[in-house]
Order: structure tokens, then C-alpha cells, then sequence
């Protein structure tokens, strides 16, 4: 039964590991991942996965034990611990992405405002367990980034518990450089393009992990 349960998440992990790789190469070629997902997603028997940050007490973990267990039998795992480098390096690949955008458009990296929208680990959900999107606000910290983050479900006692870190409970208007949605919450959707532009200032760039919004109105997706 734990076996089954491990290689069920495993699995998962490794499918959305090889779907982020091929969203790097497609940014690349300046493909929409999306769009090539959906027109491969016309075929019968085309698994859909999307790309994204990989968090949460199972999916991100279980590999982990798998591995573990494997080596101790003197054998070592190399998909599975590939496809955990790669999903563990979604958030620095999300950054380095975004902060190429801010030069492109002339935005001053050191000392830029960025909003953060999203904090837990999947949409409309206060699980902070395992979320990679800490790895965002780290790596942009790392740039001298003043991160802002808005989450309107989890509180902001157990975000300074886990990980240290503070939520604001106000949307500033014309004060952002760049707004990377993170999450799907429901509540981002239902402010869709307009309200979430009006966040940023005249020129900023709206990074749009979990294709939220349409791709006109956003500056990025993964």
C-alpha cells in the first residue's frame, strides 16, 4: 500500500517535471506552452499535464523516500531524482525568467517592487505545506527585490511561522515593477486583467504562472 502510494506521486512528479522541461525549451523557441498543450491535448491518449511549481506534503516528498530506499539497496534512481532537480529548480528558472522581462522593458531590477500573488501550495486551498513558491520570494530577495505577497487564504501567523515570512492585506495601486500570479486562487481570477494591471505601475510586467488570465493580457506565462 505505501509503495503504491509512492509511485503514484512519484509518477506524478516525473510527468510534470518533463512538461516543465519542454516549457523551458518552447520559451526558448518563443512557443505558448499552453497552446502547444491544448493541440496536443486533441489526441485520445495525451496525459495533461501543465507546467508549474511542484509543492505539498506528497508529490514533492514521496520521491524523495522512494530514492532513499532505493539507494539504501544499492541502486540509484536517476528519472526520478532528474525530474526532482528540475521541479526543485522551477523557482529560480521563474525568476531568472522575469527579471530578463524587467531589463527587456528598461525596469530597474535593484530595489524593484514585486507582488507575489499567492502564497500556498495549490489554489483555494490555506495549505502552506512544501510550497515552492517561498523559492520565488527567496531568489528575488537574492536580486535586492522588495517582495510584497497577498494570499486571502492563509494566514499571515502561519506564513511568519513556516517560513518567516509577512502577507499584506492591501492591493497598492501604480507600485509595482512586476506581479507574478503564483497561484489560481479564485479570488485573482475574479479580478481579472484590468485590477491586477492597476497594481502595477505605467510599465511593469505581469508574469502569469498558472495561465489565470487570457495570454493578451499578460507579459508572461510558464
Amino acid at each position: 500500500a505505501e509503495a503504491a502510494k509512492v509511485i503514484e506521486n512519484t509518477q506524478r512528479d516525473v510527468n510534470i517535471a518533463l512538461i516543465n522541461e519542454l516549457s523551458i525549451i518552447f520559451n526558448k523557441l518563443d512557443i505558448d506552452t499552453l497552446e502547444v498543450l491544448e493541440a496536443a491535448g486533441t489526441k485520445w491518449n495525451f496525459l495533461p499535464f501543465r507546467p508549474g511549481l511542484v509543492g505539498g506534503h506528497c508529490i514533492g516528498v514521496d520521491p524523495y523516500y522512494l530514492t532513499h530506499k532505493a539507494q539504501s539497496v544499492g541502486y540509484h534512481p536517476e528519472m526520478i531524482l532528474a525530474g526532482r532537480r528540475l521541479n526543485d529548480g522551477m523557482g529560480k528558472h521563474v525568476v531568472s525568467e522575469l527579471v530578463k522581462n524587467m531589463l527587456k522593458k528598461r525596469i530597474h531590477v535593484d530595489g524593484a517592487n514585486v507582488l507575489v500573488m499567492g502564497l500556498t501550495f495549490k489554489e483555494n486551498c490555506p495549505d502552506l505545506r512544501n510550497t515552492k513558491v517561498v523559492d520565488i520570494v527567496s531568489e528575488l530577495k537574492e536580486y535586492n527585490i522588495n517582495v510584497d505577497i497577498v494570499d486571502p487564504w492563509c494566514s499571515n501567523d502561519e506564513a511568519q511561522h513556516e517560513y518567516g515570512l509577512s502577507l499584506t492585506t492591501e492591493h497598492k495601486k501604480n507600485n509595482y515593477d512586476a506581479i507574478i500570479l503564483a497561484v489560481g486562487h479564485n479570488e485573482f481570477k475574479e479580478m481579472g486583467a484590468e485590477q491586477i494591471r492597476a497594481l502595477g505601475k505605467a510599465e511593469h510586467v505581469l508574469y502569469d504562472l498558472k495561465y489565470v488570465l487570457p495570454k493578451q493580457s499578460v507579459d508572461m506565462r510558464l
